[in-house]
C-alpha cells in the first residue's frame, strides 16, 4: 500500500514511528509507546482514530482561539479557496493580505502601521530583530555600532538561530552556542524563585532596576530590548509585575533603544485584552504575533512596526537600504482569510467580552490548586495557567529531574481524556479561548484530581 491510499489505524502507526520527526519529543521513547494520532475534532474536543475525546487543555500548543471547527472560520477558508489559494507577496499585493495588514493596524497600539507578514512565531521575532539591527545602520543619523540585544533570563523567543540568541533555556539552546551573538542577559521577575534571593517586594525592585541600569550602561551599542509582555511562557508561565513593561518601555525611549514585544502566545486575548501591551498602555517599536492571529487554523505571523523603522528601509533598487528578508507563504491568501474571519469573531462574537466568566473560574481553581502539599505556586494571568510542583513547600526545593514528574501527571491526564503538555514540573493549563464555562471546569477538576492523588514519593 502506497500513502496515497487510505491506511489502516496500524500502517498509521507505523509510518508514524518510521518517518515522522516530532518536535521537542524524544523520537527513542516515543517509538516505544503507542502513539495519540488526532483524527477530528470539534469545539475545545479532539478524537483519536478510535473514537477517544480528550478536552484540547493547551489549545494544539498554545494557538487554538476559538475552538475546533469553527463554522465562520472554517466558511472563510472555504469562501477563499474559491479564489486563489496562494499567491506570492513578493512585489505583488493580495485582497486578503491587504485587508488583514489594515485590519492589524487598526486593532494594534497605536501607530503600529506598518505590517510585515510571515509563518510562524519564530519568524515574526527573527523578523524584528534583523528589523532592529538593519535600521540603525541605515537610519539617519545611522548609529551602526548599535548591533547588540538584551532579553531576560529564562527567555523563550523561538527558535531559528537569531531567537535562540536572545533565548535562555539551557536544555533548548546552550548546544547552538557556537552558532550564536551574543546577548546582554537581564534577571527575570520571578518573585516565587527569585534569582537574586531577595523577598518580592525587594525582588521586583531590584530587577527593574537592574534592566534600567542596563539600557542606561550600554545604550550605545544596544539595539533593542525583546520581551513578552505580560507572561514569559516556556520560561513556566511566569508573570511579570505591573508596571514592569511601562517602566522598560520609558527606559527604552529615554536612551534611544528600540523594544521588541513577543506577544506570539499572549496575543489575541490570551491575557484577557487583545495584547497584553495594553495592560499597561505600552506601545513598542515591533509587535511580533503568531498562534492565535489565525485563530490557531493555519501558520500565520505578522511583524508590526511604526513609520519611523519603516522610513529607514527606503531608497531606490541600488541603495541597499531594502530589506531582504521572506517566506514563500508571506501573507498567504488562505491564512489571511481565517485571520480576518478569527479577528472579526473576537471582536463582534462576544469572545473577548465573555472571558471574564472563564478566567474567574481559572481564578478560583488557581487558589484550590495552592493548597496541595507538592504544589510550590500557581501562576495565572487571564486565560492561562502554570502550576508548579516541587517536593518541599517550603523551601521550594524541585522534584529530581529524572523522576519526570511533570511528564508523568501530564501522561495520567491523557488517559483520562485530558490532553496539557508539562514544562518540566510546570503543568500548563491554556485552553481555548472560546471554551464551554462547564467544560473548562471539568478541565480544571482533572488537573486538581491528577495533582491531589500524585504521592510525594
Amino acid at each position: 500500500m502506497t500513502a496515497s491510499a487510505f491506511p489502516s489505524r496500524q500502517e498509521l502507526e507505523d509510518w508514524d514511528r518510521q518517518h515522522v520527526w516530532h518536535p521537542f519529543t524524544p523520537m527513542q521513547e516515543y517509538a516505544q509507546e503507542r502513539p495519540l494520532i488526532i483524527e477530528r475534532a470539534e469545539g475545545a474536543m479532539l478524537y483519536d482514530l478510535d473514537g477517544n475525546a480528550y478536552i484540547d487543555g493547551v489549545s494544539s500548543m498554545w494557538c487554538n482561539v476559538h475552538g475546533h471547527c469553527v463554522p465562520e472560520l472554517d466558511q472563510a477558508i472555504h469562501d477563499q479557496l474559491g479564489k486563489v489559494a496562494h499567491s506570492t507577496l513578493l512585489g505583488i499585493g493580495n485582497v486578503p493580505s491587504i485587508r488583514l495588514a489594515r485590519k492589524l493596524a487598526e486593532i494594534a497600539p497605536e501607530g503600529l502601521t506598518r505590517v510585515f507578514f510571515s509563518d510562524s512565531g519564530a519568524t515574526a521575532v527573527e523578523v524584528a530583530l534583523k528589523m532592529a539591527f538593519q535600521f540603525w545602520q541605515q537610519t539617519t543619523p545611522a548609529k551602526p555600532q548599535k548591533t547588540r540585544f538584551a532579553a531576560l533570563q529564562g527567555a523563550y523567543h523561538g527558535d531559528t538561530l537569531g531567537d535562540v540568541s536572545v533565548g535562555d533555556i539551557g536544555r533548548f539552546h546552550n548546544r547552538f552556542k557556537p552558532l550564536l551573538f551574543e546577548t546582554f542577559r537581564v534577571p527575570s521577575p520571578n518573585c516565587y524563585r527569585c534569582p537574586m534571593g531577595l523577598q518580592p517586594t525587594s525582588c521586583l525592585l531590584e530587577c527593574v532596576q537592574e534592566l534600567e541600569r542596563l539600557i542606561e550602561r550600554e545604550a550605545e551599542q544596544l539595539a533593542a530590548v525583546v520581551i513578552e509582555p505580560g507572561v514569559q511562557g516556556a520560561a513556566g508561565m511566569i508573570p511579570l509585575p505591573a508596571n514592569y513593561l511601562r517602566r522598560l518601555r520609558d527606559a527604552t525611549h529615554r536612551h534611544d533603544v528600540l523594544l521588541i514585544a513577543d506577544e506570539v502566545a499572549v496575543g489575541f486575548g490570551r491575557t484577557g485584552t487583545m495584547f497584553a501591551c495594553q495592560h499597561e498602555s505600552v506601545v513598542p517599536d515591533f509587535l511580533c504575533v503568531a498562534k492565535g492571529l489565525s485563530g490557531g487554523y493555519l501558520p500565520m505571523a505578522a511583524t508590526l512596526t511604526h513609520d519611523r523603522i519603516f522610513q529607514a528601509f527606503l531608497g531606490d533598487a541600488l541603495s541597499g537600504t531594502t530589506f531582504f528578508h521572506g517566506h514563500t507563504f508571506t501573507g498567504n491568501p488562505l491564512g489571511a482569510a481565517v485571520s480576518l474571519a478569527s479577528i472579526d469573531r473576537l471582536l463582534e462574537g462576544g469572545v473577548l467580552a465573555g472571558l471574564a466568566e472563564r478566567v474567574q473560574l481559572l481564578q478560583r481553581w488557581a487558589e484550590r490548586l495552592r493548597d496541595l502539599p507538592i504544589v510550590g505556586n500557581v501562576r495565572q494571568l487571564g486565560l492561562l495557567m502554570g502550576v508548579e510542583l516541587v517536593q518541599n513547600r517550603e523551601t521550594k526545593t524541585p522534584f529530581p529531574a529524572e523522576r519526570r514528574l511533570g511528564h508523568h501527571i501530564c501522561r495520567k491526564l491523557r488517559e483520562q481524556g485530558v490532553l496539557i503538555r508539562p514544562l518540566r514540573d510546570v503543568l500548563v493549563v491554556m485552553p481555548p479561548l472560546g471554551i464551554d464555562v462547564s467544560l473548562l471546569d471539568r478541565l480544571c477538576e482533572f488537573v486538581y484530581h491528577a495533582i491531589s492523588t500524585t504521592p510525594m514519593e
